[in-house]
């Protein structure tokens, strides 16, 4: 097809192709031209226009597709555009020529439709330039129009659509006669046809005034014919035209010349056309008088939903500013409308009216109204309503036989209420939270207004009340318990009006209903309360008769509204409710019978309905409370139901005796009979099932049997692909809600046909289906679920039946009951499938199919749907090949014989949906097969329904092939391009199935569309061209389609996906009318912007800069002022669907993500132009305040709000999502560039380059965060302090470049506060308190406050919650549940906690910087700019507090201990609940525990370290009742008073227990946090000495701490969390040393063992040192050690390392916390000895060693980079621990101390063998493990050979290397041996002591060149004077005599002095002042050596007097510049 992009046709190419290839690349090639014309060059197209036109000519009369013509038309119309127009006129005649040809053969057809959409084309783009040709033109498609069929009516429609939009006002002498034309075509047969037409007048009326003026009543009328009999496209077009009419009639466009008589149209004159259509549709006058006299209606449904539609259109067109301004007359005409008689006078008829209504209503007021002008709106629907209530309560009560009203206007008026009553709270629900200040408004009223109608004398009046009343409980949650008491009082005390029972009993149960909406609940009590209403009402049923059905109603509706609390309120309430139950039922089947000989019609209407409401409640209970189903309560349940079966069966005898009255409580009880059944396992009632089989099948097929709502019955049973076939799902329109309506008869529900569905869970008024129809719902779904626990003779002879009645049955009766049984059948196997369960034998298959194969070729398109699905669920029940095989030869059979369309459609159906439950079609030849019958029935003209039948089944036949179906691909995609490329438009159902066709090969063929080859290039190729055809369609379903397709192409091959021309369609179609549309847009878009929101975002906005002015809408306004993601947060604002809402965030969020960081500014704006978009916003930015010292945060706080920009009026839910996005765009920069976060660094960076950072934004931030906070929605509040919440987390740490030591946070204090106060009101929420504490803790917890000012404020606002919180319990809310209480309470506490961290650690960073905390202070304490007195102020603050916050604290832990046990302990709980929870809300207060213990445990930990656990006598919290003595230490009980003692026991095993037991189990909620605090928690009790003496003591908890702490190390990487752990061994391990210590040192003096040199046998070991595992703490400390050690260093254990110097041979790179674990983990190892007896400690000793030595050696080899010196210190410092251990003299212990210490230092001096593979690279460090050998072990491990040999070796070897580091520290070792025991210095001294002399004489021949070689001389210096001072007295002289020398030698004289290096000066100057130190020490040999060395002598005295010289020289310097000018400058001389 690339031959096919070129200007010119290449006919060469176009003349090889056969003739389906020519069609597909002429339509390329149009493509190419329409695309390439407008850019292209006009004088090349110019000298190629007449060839061109030839092109195009020939094309034109070669009869086109619909498809082809219309863009041949366009690229006609552009040629002449960009070249030469002079020939366009004889163009325009020669398709004037072929319009007017007589050829009337179907050959001719479609070159005459292309030349008349070329005209169309040519009018449109050329307008005034054939102005010549006009009149002609239209007057010959006028004459055409009259003899045209319905695709040529189709096209002359839209193409004199196109002539009038392109000549405008040069149109005007046709304009009559195109609207007698017109008018004709609006009523056509043909549905397309109306369409067309209806797009022609839409076009017509913008320049036709009389359109909309004087013919507007006529206009009207014919709109409302036009409806009659319509399809969902007519509607929309229709009722478009009609509403711009409407509105241009009240706000014309353009001004109306005047004429006599002549008035502008009002808005009553318009309403009154509509109400004439709405009430007597288009009928005439005869015909309306008579429907008067009959009572009937002529109006159809599809006439007043058309209107619907219209009226919405009207109103729409007018804005929401006209709305706003007229929405009190607009209301009172709509309410006029539905409280017209005419329009109510069935109940069906009602149903529908109200609908449209408050469709109206919705449409308008829900989607063009601001938050504001919502508010105005409820206040006038308020007055409305009040306004109705007493003009109907004074005209009952007035005595006046005239002004009386009747029962008809009653039942008029109560329409009125109930449309205004549903739109009252759908208002409050879109308003949420916001419609607080609504609800107190005492000059409206709502709720009194409200409630007022619950006294109503009219069932729908009063359920419409009660549910306004449920939306206002949860707009506003803190109402439900308010209302819910003011009903209850309100029944008490009117329990005698049968009104007010209903009324209120209805409101209570919506309220009920209310609170699973509301997470805040309500209390507990309110359950009972309830219940005791509830159980009044039924106990007093019977004493007044008449009320007794109310009472009964009223009582079993509030209980059955009770179950959706949930088991936690019912299960206190079960006893009482299985008594009522009990009541309600006859005790057995005799007492039944007895029963039924007695009684009145009365007395059993009154007991049906009690049964009735019994049997919902059981329903309910299983529903919401399945938990409280036990056992006992089921078998207390079955005697009951089996009455209730008993007395099914006696029903119709009961009606036949009693009367009709009965008729409808028996329906309703059967319905509940079988409501309950259906959701019992049908084992529990085996012994009734035969009975209630009976009665089901006497249902769906009995003599009585009524008609159901086919779609509402057999749509759940259809699959959702098939149910396409039907035409526009519901679920895909905007209109669902009347558009349902006209799906059958009984399909509208209304709330008054069952009360009992008020309290489901929905935000939309439930619709529950008329009884009858519900009964027949309900029967096949119990059906269907017993039908698999039949026997299978039972389930062949129910289905024979069922057989056997269709055959029997004629007409409507056969058909309704072939719907029921098919449907039943239908469920049954579907459970048997769900179930796994088989059908039966052939006795049973035989009826079955019999009954699908009937159903397959009837007449319902649904049913036959439905009946394919139930061959599908037959196959896959049976799941046997040979079976299915048969069903598809059967299909096979049917379709070659069959000639019908209905038969053919129904089994090409099954023929696709066969394999779908079978895992897809598997076998080759059917599926050749299939393919082969399916491609003949799609080209199957003369039926368009079998083609689309067909088609759809050939696109599940697609998908259930898989790749299987790759063979057939090419051919199924030629087959469709051709369908595509010659479909008319007309038949827009097989397009639809093109669509679904096209979009299977694309998922079919995959990722193989990436591919380069011919055949997938080809391929491909005919994709693009499917969905470039499918996107011109007019169908907003096939483009809907082909949008999806292009989605999945870009999906598998982006790159070959054109985004300059898929955005276009995409943005032209956001705004859409058709939902199905909108959402295939933005689903596209979501995708697109996940990789391409650069490119997608420029696409959008180039393209509303080309579109014509005339074209552009708000929608493209907004794209240019702020982009497409403006647009899409308007679009989102205003959508209703939550899909479609939920694919905007998805789409916002995506576009976010890609280009937040690169567009920071604009995104930031964006949002805050969204939140500021209120037009009430301002006013919640004032925040008043009493108090005196806050007018500093006022000024902050009291600002104007700035304009919203391009957005206006949006709704608390947009702006929450804003805030969300605010959030979101925080965190990912936090991911980006350092810069964001860093002021200086972003100031920077901005110089050098023009990018944008996060912090350069904070005070928009800051801004943004406090208007969210400051709002009247509680969500949005909720989302400011979550949003101020991160910015402090994220900012606190910045510091302010512009003031050194201070916080960039600090200048937005006054606005943090003033965020927070609203928040800590006593009006403020639960939830909003604690999120505001979370904002308090780490506002005060950043430390950003320095001010002591400012931090008491925010201290002030939590410390007035702490008041709240120490009131206790008993006080808590009224509106809200008790764990709210619980969650606040926590919230506080934890607040308070994460508080008193800060300010403990703060101080103690300061008191204690090197403490055991040091690491988690630093961490904690890094900010800048903490000044010292920061913590102590702090700590002052709290220091007030915490003697009751500890006491809080405790009861707090003690609580979530308690929570935290097993089920099987929940005995323990306590009867009451605890401090903070109750015991009925046990389950809600888990959750809060599980959030805030972590911090309080650590708080407490801290707070009993600085108590040291000492008992102070302080006054007990003010809790609401007293707590536990563990954790308060309070009892009221002398006998269980505890002591001192027991009580800290009690607190430390409390944080012991908890800590543990969370550590053994973390969850998955903050995690690394909470084990952070557990641990540093126990860390600080092991601080304090008693706690460590108590972990000491025990062993075994020991031990179990150690495991649990191993297991954490193993499964937590966290180095934070590691650290902490081995500091907690290292006490853990301190903690037993001292214990040990102890031990020995009482039995040591209690033996007199004090003057023995034994220690007495204590440690683990005892006499045989064995260590056992799982009770040893030395083995467990060792275990976890080892394990650190390990994976740090896998080399130490052979079998673990496979790389020992890490990869490619480069050292293995140790992380600073790495090295710091290591080093925990060798000082813990090597204390472990300590803490053993003497044979223990020998037991242990070896691993020991052999650990530290291993660490040593690959230290020193150079294999592991550690970065630093610290790990080594570390391993030495542990070997020294472990050689000066008490353990190696222990007399029982030290021979085998001796061989293991001469072992290892062995192995530590084979580290220096030359022989090995791997040089030593540290030798220091081994010099270092030798002197600490020779200086800590004893002198028998050390001087015993070879060992004192070897050690003398390595000495002497290191003497002599040449790197002066080296040779310092061997000196600095040297030094150290020298000064030891003389047993070890001896041998050291002999050997050593002449090379160290030998040595320093070397240096005056070679003097240091470098510091380090400096150094190394004065080491050796040192070295030898500690060998002086090792001597023996007689020798000291003669060492002295060799020392002195050596110094002098150093010295330079006078001459030399000034001119040596630096290093020599250095040495002269030391070795002078050894000198001057050691000449008066040994002065006598000093004398004696000058005055035997003259020479010496003289450089002495020379290098004194050069030395002398030199400081003199320093001096002089010094003097002179004290004369020299000061270096500060005076600015003023002052003398």
């Amino acid at each position: 097809m690339d031959q096919a992009h070129s200007l010119l046709l290449n006919e060469h190419a176009y003349s090889r192709l056969g003739e389906q290839q020519r069609a597909e690349f002429i339509f390329e090639w149009l493509c190419f031209l329409k695309k390439h014309l407008p850019a292209a060059d006009r004088a090349h197209v110019k000298k190629n226009q007449k060839q061109l036109v030839e092109h195009l000519t020939s094309i034109l009369t070669g009869s086109p597709g619909p498809a082809t013509r219309r863009l041949l038309a366009d690229c006609l119309a552009l040629l002449y555009m960009v070249g030469d127009s002079f020939t366009s006129s004889l163009t325009v005649d020669r398709c004037n020529d072929i319009i007017r040809s007589k050829d009337d053969s179907p050959s001719f057809l479609p070159t005459r439709l292309a030349a008349v959409a070329c005209l169309g084309a040519l009018f449109e783009q050329l307008g005034r330039l054939l102005i010549s040709s006009f009149k002609e033109t239209v007057a010959n498609l006028l004459k055409a129009l009259k003899s045209a069929e319905s695709q040529g009516r189709y096209e002359i429609m839209l193409c004199i659509e196109k002539i009038l939009k392109g000549l405008g006002l040069s149109a005007v002498p046709c304009h009559r006669d195109i609207y007698k034309a017109t008018r004709t075509c609006l009523t056509d047969r043909c549905m397309a046809v109306r369409c067309a037409a209806a797009k022609c007048l839409l076009e017509l009326q913008r320049e036709a005034v009389f359109l909309w003026s004087t013919e507007l009543e006529n206009m009207a009328s014919l709109c409302f014919r036009a409806f009659e009999g319509s399809n969902y496209d007519v509607r929309v077009a229709v009722s478009k035209l009609l509403g711009t009419l409407l509105a241009s009639a009240l706000k014309p466009n353009q001004a109306i010349a005047p004429r006599p008589g002549s008035r502008r149209s009002c808005l009553e004159e318009v309403m009154e056309l509509v109400s004439s259509g709405f009430l007597r549709g288009c009928a005439g006058f005869l015909r309306a008088s008579g429907d008067m006299l009959q009572g009937t209606s002529s109006v159809s449904r599809d006439v007043r939903v058309g209107i619907t539609q219209a009226c919405v259109v009207f109103i729409s067109t007018l804005g929401g500013v006209w709305l706003e301004a007229h929405f009190s007359s607009l209301l009172s005409l709509l309410m006029e409308l539905v409280s017209n008689t005419r329009a109510t006078q069935s109940m069906a008829d009602a149903v529908c009216c109200r609908r449209c209504v408050s469709f109206i209503l919705r449409a308008s007021v829900g989607s063009l109204l601001g938050e504001k002008a919502q508010i105005a709106a409820a206040k006038e629907i308020c007055r409305a309503i009040n306004k109705q209530k007493k003009a109907i309560d004074t005209a009952l009560v007035e005595g006046n036989v005239e002004t009386r009203v009747s029962s008809t206007s009653v039942l008029a008026s109560q329409h009125f209420l109930v449309c205004a009553l549903l739109e009252l709270g759908s208002v409050l629900q879109d308003l949420g939270s916001s419609a607080s200040p609504l609800l107190h408004d005492a000059s409206t009223g709502l709720l009194d207004t409200v409630i007022s109608v619950l006294l109503y004398p009219s069932v729908s009046a009063q359920m419409a009340a009660a549910w306004c009343l449920r939306c206002v409980a949860v707009a506003v949650p803190a109402q439900v318990s308010v209302l819910l008491d003011r009903c209850s009082e309100r029944l008490n005390a009117l329990k005698s009006c049968s009104e007010a029972v209903a009324g209120y009993s209805s409101a209570i149960a919506a309220l009920l209903g209310a609170v699973q909406h509301c997470t805040l609940g309500i209390p507990h009590a309110k359950g009972k309360v309830v219940m005791s209403l509830a159980e009044s009402l039924l106990r007093s049923a019977a004493q007044n008769s008449r009320i007794s059905i109310q009472r009964t109603q009223g009582g079993w509706l509030i209980i059955c509204a009770l179950m959706t609390l949930g088991p936690t309120v019912v299960e206190h309430q079960m006893p009482r409710i299985l008594l009522l139950w009990k009541c309600a039922f006859p005790q057995s089947v005799k007492e039944l019978d007895s029963e039924l000989r007695r009684g009145d019609s009365f007395t059993w209407q009154v007991t049906l309905e009690s049964r009735s409401g019994a049997l919902c409640a059981m329903k309910n209970l299983v529903i919401y409370c399945k938990d409280l189903l036990t056992e006992d309560v089921i078998c207390r349940l079955l005697p009951l139901l089996r009455c209730a079966v008993a007395l099914l069966t006696q029903l119709p005898s009961l009606v036949k005796s009693y009367g009709i009255q009965l008729k409808n409580a028996a329906i309703v009880f059967r319905l509940r009979v079988y409501e309950i059944f259906a959701l019992l396992p049908p084992k529990t009632y085996e012994d009734c099932l035969s009975t209630v089989l009976k009665q089901l099948v006497n249902d769906l097929i009995g003599p009585e049997n009524v008609a159901c709502a086919e779609l509402s019955l057999l749509s759940p049973l259809c699959n959702k692909q098939d149910l396409a076939l039907l035409g526009p799902a519901l679920q895909d329109m905007e209109q669902q809600y009347i558009e349902e309506q006209l799906q059958g008869v009984g399909i509208g529900g209304t709330l008054e046909y069952d009360p009992f569905t008020i309290f489901e869970k929905t935000q939309v008024v439930p619709a529950p289906l008329p009884p009858a129809a519900a009964l027949t719902a309900s029967a096949v779904k119990l059906f269907g679920v017993i039908f698999p626990h039949l026997a299978l003779q039972q389930r062949a002879k129910v289905l024979e039946q069922f057989c056997e009645r269709v055959r029997v049955l004629k007409g409507v009766l056969q058909q309704t009951v072939k719907v029921h049984v098919t449907a039943a059948f239908c469920c049954a196997l579907k459970c048997l499938a769900l179930g796994h369960e088989a059908l039966g034998a052939e006795e049973v298959q035989k009826p079955g199919v019999s009954l699908l194969v009937g159903a397959l070729e009837n007449s319902n398109p649904l049913l036959r749907c439905v009946a394919a699905e139930g061959l599908t669920r037959l196959a896959q029940v049976l799941n046997e090949p040979s079976f299915t095989v048969s069903l598809a030869l059967m299909s096979f059979d049917k379709l070659k014989v069959a000639r019908d369309a209905i038969s053919r459609t129904g089994h090409s159906l099954a023929l696709g949906v066969l394999y779908r439950y079978l895992g897809g079609i598997s076998s080759p030849q059917h599926l050749s097969a299939c393919v082969g019958v399916l491609f003949t029935l799609s080209q199957d003209n003369t039926s368009p329904e079998v083609q689309m039948w067909s088609l759809h089944s050939l696109s599940m036949v697609v998908d259930l092939a898989g790749p299987l179906y790759r063979s057939h691909v090419e051919a199924s995609l030629t087959l469709v391009l051709r369908l595509l490329l010659l479909t008319p438009y007309t038949h827009v159902e097989v397009q639809q199935s093109l669509g679904r066709c096209l979009n299977a090969l694309i998922t079919s063929l995959g990722p193989d569309l990436q591919g380069e080859g011919t055949g997938v290039s080809a391929l491909r190729t005919s994709c693009l061209v499917g969905c470039a055809v499918m996107q011109d369609s007019p169908d907003c379903v096939v483009q809907a389609q082909a949008i999806t397709c292009l989605q999945q192409l870009h999906m598998f091959s982006p790159r070959h996906v054109n985004l300059a021309n898929l955005v276009p369609s995409l943005c032209v179609n956001l705004c859409s009318l058709y939902l199905s549309l909108r959402r295939a847009v933005v689903a596209c878009l979501r995708q697109l912007a996940q990789r391409e929101t650069v490119e997608v975002s420029a696409h959008a906005v180039a393209l509303v800069k080309e579109l014509p002015r005339r074209d552009n809408t708000q929608l493209d306004v907004t794209i240019k002022e702020v982009g497409l993601e403006g647009a899409l947060f308007s679009l989102l604002d205003r959508e209703l669907d939550p899909r479609l809402r939920q694919d905007f965030k998805d789409t916002l969020v995506h576009m976010m993500r890609s280009a937040a960081e690169c567009e920071l500014a604009h995104w930031l704006k964006l949002c805050k132009d969204v939140l500021s978009a209120s037009s009430d916003s301002a006013a919640a930015a004032l925040v008043e305040t009493n108090q005196e010292d806050d007018a500093d945060d006022s000024s902050a706080f009291q600002m104007k709000h700035e304009q919203s920009g391009p957005f206006s009026n949006l709704r608390w839910s947009t702006r929450v999502f804003a805030v969300e996005c605010v959030c979101r765009i925080i965190v990912q920069c936090e991911s980006g560039d350092p810069a964001h976060f860093d002021m200086v660094l972003a100031q920077e960076q901005r110089l050098h380059k023009s990018t944008d950072f996060l912090v350069l934004h904070l005070a928009d931030l800051v801004r943004m965060a406090f208007m969210a906070a400051t709002d009247h929605s509680e969500q949005l509040r909720l989302a400011g302090l979550q949003m101020l919440l991160v910015i402090i987390r994220k900012f606190a740490s910045v510091p302010e470049p512009e003031f050194h030591g201070h916080l960039i946070l600090e200048q937005y204090q006054a606005h943090v506060g003033a965020a927070l106060r609203p928040a800590f009101s006593v009006e403020a929420p639960p939830d909003v308190t604690a999120k505001a504490c979370q904002v308090c803790s780490a506002w005060i917890a950043s430390r950003v406050v320095s001010d002591q000012r400012d931090l008491r404020r925010v201290h002030q606002l939590l410390a007035s919650s702490l008041v709240r919180v120490q009131a206790g319990r008993d006080v808590s809310s009224p509106f809200y549940n008790e764990s709210t209480f619980t969650m606040e309470t926590l919230a506080v506490l934890k607040a308070w906690a994460e508080v008193y961290i800060v300010a403990v650690l703060s101080t103690r960073q300061k008191d204690s910087p090197t403490g055991q905390h040091q690491d988690l202070q630093q961490e904690l304490c890094k900010e800048p700019g903490i000044t010292e007195s920061t913590g102590y102020s702090l700590l002052k603050l709290v220091q007030s507090d915490l003697a009751t916050l500890s006491r809080l604290w405790l009861a707090a832990l003690q609580d979530h201990a308690l929570l935290t046990l097993p089920p099987t302990y929940a005995s323990q709980l306590p009867p009451a609940g605890g401090s903070f929870y109750t015991a009925e809300t046990v389950e809600q207060a888990r959750q809060h525990y599980c959030s805030a213990w972590a911090p309080i445990l650590h708080a407490t930990a801290l707070w009993l370290k600085s108590t040291e656990f000492i008992m102070v006598d302080e006054e007990p919290a003010n809790l609401s009742r007293p707590v536990t003595p563990t954790s308060m230490g309070q009892s009221t009980s002398l006998a269980n008073i505890k002591s001192p003692e027991d009580i800290s026991t009690d607190r430390l095993y409390l944080i012991l227990g908890i800590s543990v037991e969370f550590l053994c189990s973390p969850r998955s909620q903050n995690q690394v946090e909470n084990i952070t605090s557990c641990l540093h928690a126990l860390q600080a009790l092991l601080d304090v000495p008693w706690p460590r003496s108590k972990v000491g003591n025990d062993q075994a908890l020991s031990v179990e701490l150690l495991s649990v702490l191993h297991r954490l190390i193993v499964t937590r990487e966290s180095p934070g969390i590691q650290l902490a752990v081995m500091e907690l061994v290292q006490q853990v391990v301190c903690a037993a040393q001292e214990h040990i210590r102890e031990k020995r040192h009482s039995a040591a003096v209690d033996d007199g063992a004090a003057e023995k040199e034994t220690v007495p046998e204590f440690g683990e070991g005892r006499d045989t040192g064995g260590l056992v595992p799982g009770r040893s703490l030395v083995f467990g400390a060792l275990e976890l050690c080892l394990c650190t050690l390990v994976r740090r260093l896998p080399q130490l254990i052979p079998r673990l390392d496979g790389s020992p110097t890490g990869q490619r041979g480069m050292p293995w790179s140790l992380s600073e916390s790495d090295c710091r674990l290591v080093s925990s983990a060798l000082g813990i190892i090597s204390e472990l000895p300590s803490i053993c007896s003497p044979e223990g400690s020998v037991s242990v000793l070896p691993t020991v060693l052999y650990l530290l030595l291993g660490v040593l050696k690959e230290l020193v080899k150079g294999s592991v980079d550690t970065g630093g010196g610290m790990l080594v210190s570390g391993a030495l410092q542990a070997l020294q621990n472990v050689l000066s251990s008490p353990m190696s003299r222990a007399e029982k212990s030290r021979a085998a101390w001796v061989e293991l210490l001469r072992s290892a230092l062995s192995m530590l001096l084979e580290c220096w063998d030359t022989d090995t593979t791997e040089p030593i690279v540290d030798k220091v460090t081994l010099l270092r493990a030798l002197t600490i050998f020779l200086l800590s072990a004893s002198a028998e491990v050390t001087t015993v050979e070879p060992l004192k040999s070897c050690c003398v070796s390595r000495f002497q070897a290191s003497l002599e290397s040449k790197d002066p580091k080296v040779l310092s520290r061997c000196y600095q070792m040297l030094t150290s041996v020298f000064q030891s025991r003389a047993a070890v210095a001896r041998p050291f001294i002999q050997a050593l002591g002449r090379q160290l002399v030998a040595h320093l004489q070397q240096v005056e021949k070679s003097r240091p060149q470098t510091v380090a070689e400096l150094q190394a001389v004065q080491d050796g210096v040192r070295a030898m004077e500690a060998l002086v001072l090792a001597a023996e007295e007689t020798h000291r002289p003669q060492l002295v005599t060799a020392l002195l020398p050596i110094l002098v030698s150093f010295l330079l004289d006078e001459n030399t002095l000034a001119s040596a290096p630096p290093t020599s000066q250095s040495l002269h100057e030391s070795a002078l002042q050894d000198l001057k130190r050691l000449g008066p020490q040994y002065s006598t040999v000093f004398k004696m050596l000058m005055a035997s060395a003259p020479h010496m002598k003289a450089r002495l005295e020379a290098a004194i007097k050069g030395n002398q010289e030199s400081m003199t020289a320093k001096d002089t310097p010094l003097h002179v510049s004290g004369k020299s000018t000061p270096s500060i400058q005076l600015k003023t001389n002052f003398l």
